[in-house]
């Protein structure tokens, strides 16, 4: 039996690091400050996303108060406004995220109907 190198550790890892990529969700959540509003867009994306997601997502939150040139790329032009990344497409969804159902239908997580 061949003892494990360092290369196949390496290659093993990297293997890993490419199906978690796969996997993972990348949502980015525009905000202006810490309104009541951006709060619970906040907490209930964190509640969706522990719930339906099993861990396999990051929440990027950005504040464009602090760096208004970020919304520009995204073409922001409502907050609180969720953009999802990856998996493509992107999709938005504008609101407080209130209403699960409407969130996990933008999401493609709910079939739509």
């Amino acid at each position: 039996m061949k003892p494990k190198t360092e290369k196949t550790d390496k290659k093993i890892r990297n293997k890993k690091q490419v199906i978690t990529e796969k996997d993972m969700w990348v949502l980015r959540l525009y905000v202006a400050g810490q309104t009541p509003k951006a709060l619970t867009a906040f907490t209930n994306l964190k509640n969706i996303c522990d719930e339906q997601l099993n861990g396999k997502y990051s929440i990027e939150v950005i504040d464009l108060l602090k760096n208004p040139q970020l919304g520009a790329a995204d073409q922001i032009f409502a907050l609180p406004t969720l953009v999802r990344k990856l998996p493509v497409p992107v999709r938005k969804i504008i609101g407080d995220l209130s209403n699960t159902e409407r969130v996990l239908v933008g999401l493609d997580l709910l079939p739509a109907g």
